[in-house]
């Protein structure tokens, strides 16, 4: 079963069990502070999950696209990779344990519906029960309607506790593993299968989350009003499972991308060859999504995954300036299902950046005749340790690779942090500071526009507790007068209180008046905008948007902005607080 195939049958049946389906967020997500990309499907969802009615209803499900890069130096094993989609379906308030397992089971098993898997090999893991919550025997009892009890596993809140971090809706999971040994492992004790699990003889195939409970500085402090449930699969395990495979790089997702990899191969190197074609499918999503190669944030990301990639395509005798051919297959791939990967500045983008790190890599040959440490080679000019490495015993000259690796793993520490999709302070971030910001960020977009002119678009932001930060379309710095400008327009918004008004309309309605929407998003038919508007319903500004926001301009507070810079080509940036 091909992974288009997979994802179909997966909205399908929950399409038919009474949910709306939605379409993927962008990888770069929408007013969330928090995160660098969209690293699960809730992610896009956390308003709704915290209570705010979602447009289409209760009920949810969607292949979200994800990037995770926490665990890059992994990529090259069997299920590792920075891209992947994930099959998720949810209840806001509405049904809960009973139904979430039921259909779980269901959609695994099913021959006419679902993947059909052996029922024989499914194991469940549930949570065994601490200080903050029972052991799940509810999650037991209906998992026993369809496995034998011997294979439902008690585990620690470490293997079965879902939390965003130490604030926020929290609770315990059930997950199902598949056997994909050959010969089968049948009924295992508690250790024997712990055993499995380590050794990669069950594969995790489905989360359900039974968000119950409340988080408030590192500690359930009680049960939430509503119960909600979030439930994930990812689409290229499944792959694997269903097509027989042990590994991932071998399903369709990356069929095409391998065979012109092996077309242009010289040498061979399975590893490198897996990391090439991983670090570009994620790329040309990234570039999808309007990500572009810089050095900061999720430029950098970018970068380094097609730096990377050039590294191990030189490794594999790959001609250079040949990253754009894999780039085409990955477009070729996903044609009918991501229609944003087919842009061609896609390919364009991908030929610059090669062309620009060949060039790095030159001067970091010449900083190395300098005598420059292999660790500032690699982060600072993007050398190759490994580079650096066969030079220097070429010139008879010892790397001090424990200097090297323990300067590396704080680095990674640090970009571990970012990128992991951990919610930093949970979904605190939705306090009533950053919520003020969100709301003085509408009024600033209304603002440069007014400024600026009605080309000016939102090309992504970044709202804290402390500051928001507005990336623009723009082509020139701003005078110190615009500057001024924007911010008493803003301030005068404020002063006057106007009214913040959520409705619900058509897309196609929001669409013709003209509500502002984030640059790449993709969005249901029914949508969320959020007006800004005096006592006779004059509209100051009006945002797709999924909030919060305050109720009234009044209560923003003194709006300044503190900096004003350059993002990347074409794009401004601008950081602002309130007071």
């Amino acid at each position: 079963m091909q992974i288009d195939e997979i994802r179909k049958r997966f909205l399908d049946f929950f399409e038919k069990r009474g949910h709306a389906v939605i379409p993927s967020a962008p990888l770069v997500p929408i007013n969330d502070p928090s995160v660098l990309f969209n690293t699960a499907g809730m992610q896009p969802l956390v308003p709704f999950l915290l209570g705010e009615p979602h447009p289409l209803g209760k009920r949810l499900a969607s292949s979200q696209k994800c990037v995770r890069t926490g665990d890059i130096e992994e990529v090259g094993n069997n299920k590792n990779l920075t891209f992947f989609e994930m099959l998720g379906n949810w209840s806001l308030g509405d049904y809960f344990k009973e139904e979430a397992i039921m259909w779980s089971y269901e959609f695994l098993t099913s021959k006419e519906e679902g993947l059909g898997l052996d029922p024989s090999r499914l194991y469940i893991t549930v949570f065994e029960g601490d200080e903050d919550a029972p052991r799940d025997m509810e999650a037991v009892e209906i998992w026993k309607k369809y496995i034998s009890e011997d294979r439902i596993y008690f585990l620690p809140k470490k293997n079965n506790w879902w939390s965003p971090g130490d604030n926020g809706p929290c609770g315990p999971d059930t997950e199902m593993f598949y056997d994909v040994t050959e010969e089968g492992l049948g009924d295992m004790t508690h250790d024997e299968y712990v055993k499995a699990d380590d050794e990669g003889k069950v594969v995790e195939i489905w989360n359900d989350v039974f968000m119950e409970y409340e988080k408030k500085d590192g500690k359930v402090i009680g049960k939430l009003k509503a119960k909600n449930v979030d439930t994930g699969s990812g689409l290229e395990r499944v792959a694997m499972l269903m097509q027989g495979k042990n590994n991932v790089y071998e399903t369709d997702a990356f069929s095409g991308i391998i065979s012109k990899i092996n077309e242009l191969k010289s040498k061979s190197d399975k590893k490198a060859e897996r990391i090439v074609a991983d670090h570009i499918r994620t790329s040309v999503f990234l570039l999808g999504d309007g990500v572009l190669p810089s050095n900061t944030e999720r430029g950098y990301i970018l970068r380094r995954l097609l730096r990377r990639a050039v590294r191990f395509a030189d490794n594999l005798g790959i001609p250079s300036s040949s990253l754009y051919i894999l780039a085409k297959e990955v477009q070729t791939k996903y044609q009918n299902a991501y229609k944003e990967v087919q842009n061609e500045n896609i390919l364009e983008e991908i030929k610059k950046e090669e062309a620009k790190f060949r060039e790095t890599l030159e001067k970091g040959m010449k900083e190395f005749e300098k005598g420059t440490d292999a660790f500032t080679l690699f982060t600072t000019y993007g050398f190759p340790i490994e580079l650096t490495q066969e030079m220097a015993k070429e010139k008879g000259v010892d790397i001090d690779m424990k200097d090297f690796e323990s300067k590396l793993k704080e680095h990674q520490d640090l970009s571990r942090s970012a990128s992991a999709g951990m919610f930093k302070g949970g979904l605190a971030n939705h306090n009533e500071k950053t919520i003020r910001l969100h709301t003085a960020h509408h009024l600033l977009l209304a603002a440069l526009q007014q400024v600026l002119g009605s080309e000016v678009k939102q090309k992504g932001s970044n709202i804290t507790e402390e500051r928001l930060r507005m990336d623009f379309s723009f082509d020139r710095k701003l005078t110190d007068e615009e500057k001024q400008q924007v911010e008493d327009i803003v301030n005068e918004a404020i002063e006057k209180d106007y009214s913040v008004v959520r409705r619900e309309m058509p897309k196609e309605e929001a669409e013709k008046i003209g509500a502002e929407m984030e640059f790449g998003a993709k969005y249901p038919d029914t949508v969320s905008v959020y007006f800004i508007e005096d006592k006779d319903g004059n509209v100051v500004s009006k945002e797709f948007c999924g909030g919060p926001h305050v109720t009234h301009t009044g209560e923003i507070g003194k709006f300044k902005i503190k900096k004003e810079e350059a993002s990347s080509s074409g794009v401004r940036r601008i950081k602002a607080v309130i007071d």
